[in-house]
């Protein structure tokens, strides 16, 4: 029950008169100056009446005092109230509703905030409510908006400051490839461009790690000069946009003529074999012949330029790594290379650590394609057998069944022997198991009767992975890839 102080008589059905606390002036007026009232406390903040103020709140023994006289309301003031309590611990207190207890009472608080807030900016009656009364929905909506645009005013500066700060986040990191190949090429001021001749250039597409491969090959190429490695003549960089230039190879790639119909007769096995010399030179001078072991980790057909002399040259070192020559074993962050001419190792970690050998079974995978004039998987094989022509090939020599090269002298015949063993040689599964490229240069050099067959214990890879696979852009019509593998180490 409320007592209200009114500044004029209000004649109403919810308002009782409470006239002993009727105060008369000192003027010679005989009307009272304040109008006292009581009002049951269940009143809603719509009837108040805007003369009227509360001054006190009383307890009292009934529900509701609509239709009470005034006596009727003094007799129970008089009557007073009953309060009871109790002691006791928190767990013999506990009633399984006391969540609910608690978002009642919040729910209260939440109430009584949005009436405060209202009696704010209206300057209306302020009104605590009680903990079962209802308020007007409009009150609801009202409190909440202007709320929540008081919260979005006080953000909003915080969200342009965060959008502002991932913005120059995602420009640092597009910008940083281009950073990264900028101080690569300030810090390399003995690379001096050579020109006078018929070039290639090399246009390098979306380059992924912060301009990595383009590096590679700056770093790795630049400092070579063998007969058998792409001479590196200069390059060019402008924003995102890489360009390497090389010698013009006028013959392409050796794809080309062991692959396509119409150029697999072009060359015989003698300047086939020139060229598997050629290649493995090539290979044994980039593990061997600079201060730093350079491991190409993608020797495949494509990558094998010819120059108007059909003499072979190793190129495009955009997965090559440099090493000291005295790590026995690499490490890698990931497998790369091209699926067909992958190290085992690569991919299966307990086979043994990465190492040169890597590039070694990727030029036997060559050699066997060289040989057979045809890749190693062919999907379109007579039989089933001549699928994985390593195995196939084998199974011929070991069994001493001629290998149809159709008619070739018995030099041919011999030079084409060399390059099938010293290929099974380099493709053996373990790579403790396989030569260096050294020994493979002595093998090839050697005469076939000193070769022994090794043990087939070379691994075909399966033909898909469900590793996942990321290719890299490519001029040759196959793509290197790089498999997403934990870390290798030795």
């Amino acid at each position: 029950m409320y007592v209200v102080n009114c500044t004029e008589p209000i004649n109403s059905s919810l308002y009782i008169e409470a006239s002993r606390c009727t105060t008369k002036s000192n003027t010679s007026s005989s009307l009272p100056t304040s109008h006292f009232y009581f009002l049951d406390a269940k009143t809603r903040p719509s009837d108040f009446n805007q003369a009227c103020t509360i001054e006190a709140e009383a307890p009292i023994m009934v529900e509701n005092i609509t239709g009470m006289s005034t006596p009727d309301i003094y007799k129970k003031l008089l009557e007073g109230v009953w309060v009871k309590w109790s002691r006791c611990q928190y767990q013999s207190c506990y009633k399984p509703d006391v969540l609910k207890e608690i978002l009642s009472r919040l729910k209260f608080a939440f109430r009584n905030y949005m009436d405060s807030f209202v009696h704010f900016l209206f300057r209306g009656p302020h009104v605590y409510y009680d903990i079962n009364d209802s308020i007007p929905r409009r009150t609801y909506i009202l409190c909440l908006a202007i709320t929540g645009g008081i919260i979005f005013l006080r953000s909003f500066p915080g969200i342009i400051c965060l959008f502002a700060l991932v913005t120059y986040k995602w420009r640092r990191r597009h910008l940083s490839m281009d950073d990264t190949i900028e101080e690569f090429l300030q810090s390399q001021n003995n690379l001096v461009p050579i020109s006078g001749h018929y070039m290639a250039i090399k246009l390098l597409g979306k380059s992924k790690g912060n301009g990595q491969d383009f590096i590679n090959e700056v770093a790795s190429i630049g400092r070579i000069h063998h007969a058998n490695v792409a001479k590196l003549i200069g390059f060019c960089v402008e924003g995102s946009k890489q360009a390497l230039v090389y010698d013009f190879m006028s013959n392409g790639s050796l794809d080309k003529i062991t692959f396509t119909e119409e150029n697999k007769n072009t060359l015989g096995w003698k300047k086939m074999f020139d060229i598997v010399l050629g290649v493995a030179q090539g290979i044994h001078y980039l593990h061997q012949g600079c201060d730093m072991q350079i491991l190409h980790f993608d020797i495949k057909p494509h990558n094998i330029l010819l120059d108007e002399n059909f003499n072979p040259k190793v190129s495009d070192f955009g997965l090559a790594k440099l090493y000291s020559v005295d790590d026995s074993i690499v490490s890698l962050t990931a497998a790369r290379g091209t699926i067909g001419y992958i190290a085992p190792e690569l991919v299966y970690k307990n086979l043994g650590g990465i190492s040169y050998k890597a590039d070694v079974y990727s030029f036997g995978m060559l050699l066997m394609e060289m040989v057979g004039r045809r890749k190693n998987v062919n999907a379109f094989a007579n039989h089933t057998s001549q699928i994985y022509f390593p195995s196939w090939i084998y199974d011929r020599l070991d069994q001493g069944e001629d290998l149809e090269l159709g008619d070739v002298s018995n030099n041919e015949k011999a030079m084409v022997k060399k390059m099938v063993i010293t290929a099974f040689w380099c493709i053996q599964l373990l790579p403790s198991d396989r030569p260096s490229m050294s020994k493979v240069l002595k093998m090839l050099e050697s005469d076939v009767e000193l070769l022994k067959m090794p043990l087939k214990t070379f691994h075909q890879l399966p033909l898909e992975t469900s590793m996942e696979v990321h290719s890299c852009e490519n001029s040759n019509d196959e793509s290197s890839i790089s498999l997403d593998t934990g870390t290798i180490t030795s």
